[in-house]
């Protein structure tokens, strides 16, 4: 099940960040002024904020088996369609139209996962799952602009293929995870999440903000390369692939941290600050001319996808099985009104003052997200693992300051293999 949504969500992320990697070909094809290909790029994510919740809402209804292979076949007659024509305004409608198709993976891939894996593996699956995204971006870096030096419509059909075989992956194999039924099930398991706390609408705020860094450096990190520091295409897309798949193996690392520490939005947090800071130095070292940007550029595009498993797994356990639908849909609906402003604002930014007042803009969201991230809220399952780190955090403090580093008890869910300690002087041999 990992699989199968891994396939067909990293299939939807090649269609609809694949036009990003377009822009070169437009601009040399058709002179398409940069404002004009970012909105185009962002046509897929204006069209994924449409249905968003509509796919949730089908998912709580009907599961994740219909929803994936529906919404995956409906993405790849976008690609055909959209790489069948010539216009821009009619490639623009059929990328719009892709995306409100393609909205369908982000949720039902994320609670496929969810529901097969327990509390204290979920972590580590979800990072694995969301890995999809950074690899369907370095496969779209790879291969697109490649196939877009013979025309825009051949790039096109790259994603429209990937998509076509996701479909029939996911008619055939995908398997809906066990649940309880809606007759079986408790008054607090069917109330509606969000009027019982504000966490899930923080986690929406916060995961919005967080992905303006995400959206600023898949967009522009291969026009950046060739453009300002005279990169070729092919080491440029190469580059682009590296930085996306060391993001797919943070993802993973990201989840097993939150495995190991019993939190998922404490981790969030982390990535916030560290991403504004990564960004504000990008700015500050490209505004100078220094060569060291483009390994902060690296850092900083690597930072950006390390939170969004981490949000995605919050929201499906905070929500329960009969809200998460709607949540998850809720949540990426909020993502992508953010994905789908960010091209716009920082390509008016950038051809007005340059990519470095647009990095420096960029490192304020992150920034700004991370006091709205609940840290403190303990995810279900978790509640014993989440005290027992808390007790070891206080007491590394107390012998921190006291100079001395006590033996800390492991929680009973943990096993370690304990060393024996080597006495380094011989007991005196007793008398006969």
């Amino acid at each position: 099940m990992v699989a199968l949504s891994l396939g067909v969500t990293a299939s939807a992320f090649i269609f609809i960040n694949g036009v990003a990697f377009l822009i070169p070909a437009l601009e040399a094809e058709r002179g398409t002024p940069l404002t004009e290909a970012g909105l185009l790029s962002s046509m897929p994510s204006w069209g994924m904020v449409a249905t968003l919740f509509v796919w949730g809402y089908l998912l709580d209804r009907f599961g994740e088996r219909i929803v994936l292979t529906a919404g995956s076949a409906l993405t790849a007659a976008a690609a055909y369609a959209a790489a069948s024509v010539h216009s821009l305004v009619a490639i623009s409608v059929f990328l719009f139209l892709g995306g409100m198709a393609a909205a369908s993976c982000n949720s039902a891939g994320g609670r496929l996962v969810s529901g097969w894996f327990p509390p204290h593996q979920r972590g580590l699956a979800m990072g694995i799952r969301q890995t999809a995204q950074p690899v369907g971006i370095a496969l779209g870096a790879v291969i697109i602009p490649e196939l877009a030096e013979h025309s825009a419509a051949a790039g096109l059909m790259f994603p429209a293929l990937a998509c076509t075989v996701s479909a029939v992956a996911a008619g055939i194999g995908v398997i809906d995870p066990p649940r309880k039924s809606p007759e079986t099930a408790s008054a607090e398991e069917l109330s509606n999440p969000y009027r019982r706390t504000s966490v899930l609408r923080r986690i929406h705020a916060a995961s919005a903000l967080l992905m303006m860094p995400q959206t600023m450096t898949v967009t522009f990190m291969l026009v950046w390369l060739i453009n300002n520091h005279g990169w070729e295409i092919e080491s440029a897309g190469a580059l682009v692939t590296v930085s996306q798949l060391l993001g797919a193996l943070g993802r993973v690392v990201a989840g097993r941290w939150s495995d190991r520490v019993g939190s998922r939005l404490r981790p969030v947090r982390i990535v916030a600050v560290a991403g504004g800071l990564a960004l504000l130095a990008l700015a500050f070292t490209d505004h100078l001319g220094w060569a060291v940007a483009v390994e902060l550029m690296v850092i900083a595009s690597v930072i950006a996808a390390l939170d969004n498993g981490l949000e995605s797994v919050a929201i499906t356990e905070y929500a329960g099985p009969f809200w998460s639908g709607r949540a998850l849909g809720a949540q990426n609906t909020f993502q992508r009104l953010a994905a789908a402003a960010g091209p716009p604002l920082f390509g008016a930014v950038i051809a007005a003052t340059g990519y470095p007042a647009a990095f420096a803009l960029c490192g304020l969201f992150p920034l700004a997200a991370a006091p709205l991230v609940p840290a403190r809220v303990v995810p279900p399952g978790l509640e014993i693992r989440a005290r027992w780190q808390s007790v070891r955090r206080h007491r590394r403090w107390r012998a921190v300051r006291s100079l001395d580093w006590p033996e800390i008890p492991l929680p009973p869910d943990q096993r370690v293999r304990r060393r024996r300690t080597r006495r380094r002087e011989k007991a005196a041999t007793p008398r006969t």
